[in-house]
């Protein structure tokens, strides 16, 4: 009996994530600390330090619990996105294994999909890590929920995919400088994880609503303090994101000579 398509490009994704997994392995702790800094050292400059001196926000009991769900978007955003670029960049540009890789017959949708599930592990390693450090401040279990756990994959799946895609465009680490510059860094600050979106100013609040990190600092925050006002519409947002880079990423890996 012949197998489903859906089968075999499942099978296939295992696959190719199975050998991303056995590099990953054996740096897991670095991986895990890898985006820990910077989250260690907003939170102590802006949570504790110019938080003390600010009202307390609309969500969460201080400013210092505010930022913490932002804190693990910004991890996870940034090391699903810089390891799943560095990670191909690597095998493309200086060890020249990659196009062992495009020789393999497996779907496009395999390829994209397998190094996607890669990031999204490297994310959430770090996010752990976050996680810790929030539970260390806040002495509270709030962000250990199925649903904070859902936002951050999705999360994770999000600038994973966008990680693939830039991955196979640049031509050398110096243009991926450029895309952390021009995008990762000003999403880390306009993605609504230092203020709410909601008291912007219309004009801004439309160019802060256009980044997907914006939807994932509002998920976080609410599955962490109010389940009651979680606004559902991220989930499909956060999910579409995921899909439309799945399949641009699949249609340049099917089209990648390198």
């Amino acid at each position: 009996m012949k197998e489903s398509p859906l089968k075999n490009i499942l099978a296939d994704t295992l696959t190719v994530f199975w050998g991303d997994w056995l590099d990953l392995r054996v740096r897991i702790l670095p991986v895990a600390a890898a985006g820990l800094v910077s989250p260690v050292i907003y939170i102590l400059a802006f949570g504790l330090g110019l938080g003390s001196s600010l009202p307390k926000p609309a969500i969460g009991g201080n400013y210092l619990e505010f930022i913490l769900p932002g804190m693990v978007a910004l991890s996870s955003m940034t090391i699903s996105f810089s390891g799943t670029v560095f990670s191909i960049c690597g095998d493309r540009i200086y060890t020249k294994t990659f196009e062992e890789l495009l020789l393999l017959p497996v779907h496009p949708l395999a390829l994209h999909t397998g190094k996607m599930l890669a990031g999204i592990v490297r994310g959430l390693l770090t996010s752990a890590s976050v996680i810790l450090v929030a539970v260390l401040f806040t002495q509270k279990l709030v962000f250990l929920n199925p649903l904070f756990l859902l936002v951050i994959v999705l999360n994770c799946a999000v600038f994973s995919g966008l990680g693939v895609i830039v991955g196979l465009t640049v031509k050398s680490l110096e243009s991926v400088g450029l895309y952390n510059n021009f995008l990762i860094v000003p999403m880390s600050f306009l993605g609504a994880t230092f203020f709410d979106p909601a008291t912007l100013p219309i004009a801004l609040k439309t160019i802060v609503y256009l980044l997907p990190l914006t939807y994932a600092s509002i998920g976080l925050r609410a599955a962490a303090y109010d389940v009651t006002k979680f606004p559902w519409y991220i989930i499909p947002i956060l999910l579409g994101g995921a899909i439309v880079f799945s399949l641009i990423g699949a249609r340049q890996f099917s089209t990648q000579q390198d």
